[in-house]
């Protein structure tokens, strides 16, 4: 009852969710928006997955991707079930089957690998991620080798006159999964389990002498994340339709890695954002550039050293501001430093950027830059330098308007 009341108490932001999701496609009609909205709406049922491991349990996986690749394979292998008949049903219902396939497998590697904690259970977490990567490239049978697996979800009977073969009508059917599952990854989170494993991560001999057992609370949320990557891995079949090694390696466990930490490890909405912005980045940022990973490279780093809560921590960093009611007095500090800060981040994108077009110009922010020219360079490098001087000098008003917002006035109750 307990829950129940809790999403009742917040229905209308569920309700604001879940019209964000099936409004997108009609504010941004067109066929690279829906390409990205697909590829937001796998990223964010995978990081949050990956965040009921880490965030929430206090587990560092290098392997994540196992489940959510073995899910995928699955569900193109049940596509390719449904294209000659041999199993009918509707493809609405695929991410089932990754889901059961990842909890399987979650269960399986879960029933040894989570009675350690701490270095020894990431070290497994990767060994078995390697172990699993490289017999995919052994196993073609079930693997398809390098190629992978290819299946054709417009096989199959119709959903309610649907046949799915456009790309808008899967976003339509993500979208859904995607409500489904971040409801019930929420729901797990306000379980006796799900409160558990945050105070298993905190302080597992504390969990341990009241009576509660660490390595079955890490098994509980151990399974239930396996189960929503196979989720995502089977809506990544549905959209792809077809599937790799690539998807069960060591560089989609780092990616799904960098979503729940840029997003913001241990807030809910926290993967969500790091889904959303790295999609962008690597859908958008690299239309423009070859260096897009680079500045994924610097961005994670500049998260890790200046904002180790993540976008959502720095959200939630303005809550005792807007409790005081004095966020408005942060606008004109954060506006003098931020403008300086997009004039330097765009001088190093600048002078990054030179650097890998010599010899021919490079066409940027509307101007046409010469590597070759010194004057050129002579420019960018001021702009740098009297960008970087004012953010400096625009650094103690900020300061003493964040401790000014973020003092409670002595008339006021902190608790009011």
């Amino acid at each position: 009852m307990g829950i129940l009341k809790t999403i009742a108490k917040k229905s209308p932001i569920w309700i604001a969710y879940l019209a964000a999701l099936l409004g997108l496609p009609l504010i941004f009609d067109s066929i690279l928006a829906i390409s990205i909205f697909n590829q937001m709406a796998i990223g964010i049922v995978f990081a949050l997955s990956y965040n009921m491991l880490l965030g929430q349990g206090g587990m560092l996986s290098f392997g994540h991707a196992v489940y959510f690749g073995l899910g995928g394979f699955l569900a193109v292998h049940t596509l390719t079930l449904i294209e000659f008949e041999t199993v009918y049903f509707s493809i609405v219902f695929i991410p089932v089957i990754g889901g059961v396939i990842g909890l399987l497998a979650a269960i399986f590697i879960g029933s040894f690998s989570t009675r350690k904690a701490g270095t020894v259970f990431a070290m497994i977490s990767l060994g078995i991620g390697e172990l699993i990567a490289a017999s995919s490239l052994i196993f073609s049978d079930f693997f398809g080798g390098e190629a992978g697996i290819s299946g054709d979800r417009t096989y199959g009977p119709t959903f309610f006159g649907v046949d799915f073969t456009q790309n808008d009508q899967i976003y339509y059917v993500a979208a859904i999964w995607v409500f489904i599952a971040t409801l019930f990854m929420y729901l797990f989170t306000q379980t006796p389990a799900g409160r558990m494993a945050n105070a298993v991560r905190d302080n597992p001999e504390r969990a341990e002498f009241i009576g509660y057992s660490s390595r079955r609370i890490r098994f509980i949320s151990f399974c239930a994340s396996g189960l929503f990557a196979g989720i995502a891995g089977g809506l990544f079949a549905l959209n792809y339709e077809f599937i790799t090694e690539e998807n069960l390696n060591a560089a989609t466990s780092g990616r799904v890695l960098l979503m729940a930490y840029i997003g913001g490890l241990g807030y809910f909405i926290g993967p969500i954002i790091g889904a959303v912005v790295l999609t962008l980045m690597n859908s958008l940022l690299s239309n423009y550039t070859e260096l897009w990973m680079l500045y994924l490279g610097i961005m994670f780093l500049l998260t890790v050293i200046y904002l180790p809560r993540g976008f959502a921590g720095f959200i939630m960093m303005h809550q005792v501001a807007w409790i005081n009611n004095r966020i408005k007095s942060l606008a004109i500090p954060y506006l003098l430093i931020g403008l300086p800060s997009l004039v330097f981040l765009a001088s190093i994108i600048a002078m990054v950027e030179m650097s890998d077009h010599e010899g021919e110009a490079l066409h940027y922010l509307g101007f046409e830059l010469d590597p070759e020219s010194f004057i050129t360079w002579a420019i960018v490098v001021g702009f740098s330098l009297a960008a970087y001087a004012g953010v400096r000098a625009a650094l103690p008003q900020l300061k003493e308007a964040w401790e000014s917002a973020n003092t409670v006035p002595d008339n006021k109750d902190p608790k009011s």
